[in-house]
């Protein structure tokens, strides 16, 4: 089994056992326990609710939280998994778990959960769910990349003999041109108009053919920039491939905020480079050796681009940076930020940027330059937000470690 030093070195560092197991994915057999809760239930999921393998039973549908103040909400858990993707498509709400995808029907109130018992799924760590024309793409955790085909009802797995450069998938993307860039942990591939068993449509962008430009082999992201410029988040930086040539930026070009600057924040005090050599290998290459907690600002782990071609990148530790005309911005949490570790970026369809954090979840107000937090105070399911998704009725579903949380109205911007 192939493990992400980055997700291993916070089960280390993490003092909370729910960050420790929000992060520790991978092939697991068991399915999840999935049910609905009111959102101030902190009572485990009874066994009559434990769902038993291959045999999908409906979601208890109890009453939602009303607050005073605020929309209503309701919780779904899924146990002792994080959901790391989530993508609502009409009445199905899709859900990435480190067990498995669970297809929410919103309209009955019953999910069916596929895994690699009972479906195509080769792993049933998940990492991506999106909608490809009329498939659904699934990007897993060892397993590569799955198709299910929701007409036919019908799978197709896409691995490294039909072209995948890994077997971890850690974001897929259909572009304008309808191409299809697929983000793994060796590298980047192109699918030329997304035809997946045609080998010749196949090309693969590693650090060693791009002479440096793909910075890092590890990719977490993929996003689409004006005229076709793609973006990439990766462990060394971010990277642009633009009219066919690569460029790419590092903390020293302005990258993240300076670790002086948030070091007295850093929530996760032990040294990554003692819990693995990858990490250890990577601070001397990246001139870290004088950091000794959970700090990089170089590891861009969440990734998203506006439609003006203003560029958000998540790092590790190191706060949101902002790439605009050219100019580097970074938002800490002295900024107004939850925290300073950053899990997630989403646009949602007003392209307001919602980021996740190990606190928190923040949007950014575009006219003021500043934040609104919601925590779970406010509806959120746990503190650390890992995806997010906008549901037909205006409505937010947002995944953390151990279930998610849906916002029946959203929140008030």
């Amino acid at each position: 089994m192939k493990f992400n030093p980055l997700f291993l070195a916070l089960g280390v560092l993490a003092s909370a056992a729910i960050i420790v197991g929000a992060f520790q994915l991978g092939q697991q057999g068991s399915e999840p326990s999935v049910a609905k809760q009111d959102a101030s239930a902190t009572v485990p999921v009874p066994a009559s609710q434990t769902q038993q393998p291959q045999q999908p039973v409906p979601l208890v549908s109890d009453e939602v939280h009303s607050p005073a103040a605020g929309p209503r909400f309701s919780h779904f858990r899924v146990g002792n998994r994080n959901v790391k993707s989530i993508f609502a498509d009409g009445n199905y709400v899709w859900v990435g778990t480190s067990g498995g995808v669970i297809r929410y029907d919103t309209e009955s109130d019953d999910y069916e959960l596929f895994n690699n018992k009972n479906s195509g799924l080769l792993s049933n760590g998940i990492f991506h769910i999106s909608r490809l024309d009329r498939k659904m793409v699934v990007g897993t955790y060892g397993g590569g990349m799955a198709l299910f085909d929701m007409d036919a009802n019908t799978w197709q797995t896409i691995n490294i003999p039909q072209g995948l450069a890994d077997q971890f998938v850690y974001d897929v993307l259909k572009v304008a041109n309808g191409d299809v860039w697929i983000a793994t942990w060796s590298g980047a591939n192109l699918v030329r108009n997304g035809e997946f068993d045609n080998p010749d449509a196949w090309e693969t962008f590693t650090v060693e053919n791009t002479n440096g430009g793909l910075p890092n082999p590890w990719v977490y992201g993929v996003e689409e920039g004006v005229n076709g410029d793609m973006w990439f988040a990766t462990e060394a930086g971010l990277a642009l491939y633009k009219d066919g040539q690569w460029q790419n930026w590092q903390h020293e070009d302005g990258l993240g905020a300076p670790f002086e600057i948030v070091e007295k924040a850093i929530q996760f005090k032990s040294d990554p480079g003692q819990a693995s050599k990858h990490h250890a290998r990577q601070k001397d290459e990246q001139g870290l050796q004088n950091v000794n907690v959970a700090y990089n600002p170089n590891y861009v782990i969440s990734l998203q681009v506006q439609k003006d071609g203003t560029v958000w990148a998540g790092t590790w530790g190191a706060g949101l940076a902002r790439f605009k005309d050219g100019k580097w911005k970074y938002y800490t949490s002295f900024e107004g930020l939850p925290a300073n570790h950053i899990f997630m970026l989403y646009l949602d369809p007003e392209e307001n940027l919602w980021i996740g954090t190990s606190k928190g979840l923040a949007l950014l107000d575009r006219d003021t330059d500043t934040f609104s937090i919601k925590t779970m105070n406010d509806g959120l399911y746990a503190e650390n937000v890992f995806s997010m998704t906008n549901g037909q009725h205006g409505d937010l579903w947002i995944g953390s470690f151990g279930g998610v949380a849906h916002i029946e109205h959203g929140w008030n911007k």
